[in-house]
């Protein structure tokens, strides 16, 4: 049954779900984690504004790129209060991604071009480090993958 005056505009939990692509246990997680949130009916069921879909799309998408919730919890929360995000909240949020997207991306394929080579932290585990690291001169950088890590890793 449809409901009537100010409740039009609202969702309930299953309706989210179905309309988000999303289960009923993502969207209860969600709100949860403070990135959604409802309103409760007199009959004290949960109910959702429309404009909670559009965030749901910006939530799947930032973390099919990696980004964490903590992250997107954060962006969300600069973004005016009761409002929906329109397109120009979408291309502030995708922006600001924009940059560590485009590290994570350096950085994978370094690590793709290099990972049958050697691991690049100086262990003289693998029969390339003598030469990539001989010596074990990268320790004097710090721990780690130290080759696969910097912007200025050498290509094999």
């Amino acid at each position: 049954m449809a409901e009537n005056g100010p409740l039009q505009r609202y969702l309930s939990v299953g309706d989210v779900a179905k309309r988000s692509g999303i289960s009923v246990s993502a969207v209860h997680f969600y709100e949860r984690k403070g990135l959604i949130s409802s309103i409760r009916t007199d009959g004290n069921q949960r109910r959702f504004h429309r404009g909670t879909l559009r965030k749901l799309a910006i939530i799947k998408v930032a973390q099919k790129t990696g980004i964490p919730l903590a992250e997107i919890g954060a962006a969300l929360d600069r973004l005016p209060r009761n409002t929906v995000p329109t397109a120009k909240d979408w291309a502030k949020l995708s922006s600001r991604w924009r940059d560590d997207l485009n590290d994570r991306i350096d950085q994978l394929t370094r690590l793709r071009d290099q990972l049958a080579l050697c691991i690049g932290c100086g262990c003289l585990s693998i029969s390339d480090c003598p030469l990539r690291n001989p010596g074990d001169e990268l320790a004097k950088d710090g721990p780690g993958a130290i080759l696969l890590e910097t912007k200025d890793a050498e290509k094999p």
